[in-house]
């Protein structure tokens, strides 16, 4: 019986250590489940005069829609913490999986529901989908 105790408390001691650790070098918290955080993807317009409003959030600039890149809501964008790391993206629709990098915040205080992957034409060319479909369910992770 005091074995069990002491290994339950061990094994506490060590998750509480890496939570601590993970929150002392400011990087925002993995993804539990091996399938990530499922989410609605939806297409941004990242480049000047489109509607993805004023440049990106990460660096102040706009990017071109050839690149691999996303927005993603206020949540998950976790304070900017996420800015230039890369997520793996996987639709449910085709099943393909691309990895972008995370430029931009879908403002969740301002419309932006807080499950959308808000993503560029280049990566719905990626997994598969024309733009016009509007929304495509996906599942992300940290890449």
């Amino acid at each position: 019986m005091a074995n069990a105790k002491l290994v339950a408390i061990v094994a506490t001691l060590v998750i509480l250590q890496q939570l601590s650790t993970c929150a002392g070098r400011g990087q925002a918290p993995r993804q539990a489940g091996p399938l990530g955080t499922p989410g609605v993807m939806t297409v941004n317009g990242f480049e000047k005069g489109q509607d993805g409003g004023g440049p990106a959030e990460c660096d102040g600039k706009y990017h071109s829609n050839g690149d691999l890149i996303v927005a993603l809501s206020t949540r998950r964008y976790a304070g900017g913490r996420r800015c230039h790391k890369p997520i793996r993206i996987t639709s449910k629709h085709s099943s393909r999986t691309v990895v972008a990098r995370v430029v931009d915040e879908c403002d969740s205080r301002h419309g932006c529901k807080d499950n959308i992957v808000d993503t560029s034409a280049a990566v719905w060319k990626a997994l598969g989908h024309d733009t016009s479909i509007g929304e495509v369910p996906v599942t992300w992770s940290d890449a």
